[in-house]
């Protein structure tokens, strides 16, 4: 297939361009490159015959047009997106011009293009969503493909937003789309703002490693590479305007997660002192949802599918990424907003 995929410079954009070009599929990657891109996320398939880059805005329609008319696609794999949650508390527009109006444009250029080609039946758009649109759980239960839509942040807002725009395009105007729900990612490439590689690159650093509240919040962990290959198997295997929820089936606490990296540390790295020293607890982020958990009965029994790398095996592969790839994090360590906490903007305003 011909893939035209948005945020190929982004974390899991890039596992999903690496993934397909090694399964012999032709990709566009297009991306703004904006903060959390990077080139060299994709720098190992960059000579490859079968891969193409194309730096541009999804707001921008006309651009858009070019593109798709330009590469002829058989499908468009949707993941650029603002998606930090501590990024859209402090600054809500730009999720709200990414992935509301960015989604709404290119949905716009890929209605026009699969018009233009006589509306094929096997033109794809998939949109790759997050479970955070269902908002939070308590101790029990798990997100199903039917869960009631309850996003309490912005950013989890303006996903949910941009889910309904995609499927209104589906039913109002035919345009063949699939559309993914994932839990939390982590794997190789992690831009260093998020849990996982914020403790790795505190503790080699020696720096406190901060834990919101008392780390009860609950995540389901997907490995990237398991989540590119999932994308891949909706967009080949999935039904027409159907949803699925892709999870890790790897559920853990904050603060046992911390605890499992600090531990794979202090036997790959050892220090001298227990990694887990430098953990701190700090003021929680404003609506922090306590829990999330998907329920992957869909993916399993319609696709087949199931996620390969278990939570102890996905972190040791993670750490020794990080350890063996100094090069990669220190080159990202002046972007703006990394190693500083975000998310405040809102607890600062009710002073």
């Amino acid at each position: 297939m011909k893939l035209l995929v948005t945020g190929g410079a982004g974390f899991i954009g890039s596992a999903v361009i690496r993934l397909a070009i090694a399964r012999g599929h032709h990709v566009i990657n297009l991306d703004a490159l904006t903060y959390a891109a990077c080139l060299e996320n994709v720098a190992s398939v960059a000579k490859n015959p079968n891969y193409a880059f194309e730096k541009a805005n999804i707001c921008d329609a006309e651009t858009m047009d070019r593109i798709l008319t330009r590469h002829t696609p058989d499908a468009v794999m949707h993941l650029a997106a603002e998606s930090h949650v501590d990024r859209s508390i402090d600054g809500p527009g730009a999720f709200i011009e990414t992935n509301v109006t960015g989604t709404y444009t290119l949905l716009q250029a890929a209605r026009k293009y699969w018009e233009t080609q006589g509306r094929p039946d096997t033109f794809r758009f998939h949109h790759i969503s997050t479970d955070e649109v269902y908002g939070s759980l308590g101790a029990k239960g798990q997100f199903t493909e039917e869960t009631p839509y309850t996003p309490n942040s912005p950013y989890s807002a303006s996903k949910a937003a941009s889910d309904h725009i995609v499927r209104a395009w589906g039913e109002t105007y035919g345009l063949p789309f699939v559309l993914t729900n994932c839990s939390n990612n982590y794997g190789p490439y992690h831009f260093p703002e998020k849990l996982i590689p914020v403790v790795i690159l505190n503790a080699l650093s020696g720096k406190s490693i901060p834990v919101y509240g008392q780390g009860l919040n609950v995540r389901d962990w997907l490995y990237v590479e398991d989540h590119a290959d999932a994308l891949l198997t909706v967009l080949q295997k999935g039904a027409v305007g159907r949803s699925y929820n892709i999870g890790g089936e790897n559920e853990a606490r904050n603060i046992d997660l911390v605890e499992m990296i600090c531990a794979i540390l202090d036997r790959l790295k050892p220090s001298n002192r227990p990694y887990s020293s430098l953990i701190c607890f700090v003021d929680d982020r404003p609506g922090h949802d306590l829990r999330y958990a998907i329920d992957p009965s869909r993916m399993r029994d319609e696709l087949g599918w199931r996620p390969s790398v278990t939570l102890e095996e996905g972190l040791e592969k993670t750490v020794r990424w990080y350890l063996a790839n100094e090069s990669w994090w220190r080159a990202l360590q002046g972007r703006e907003g990394v190693g500083k906490r975000l998310g405040t903007a809102s607890s600062e305003s009710n002073d």
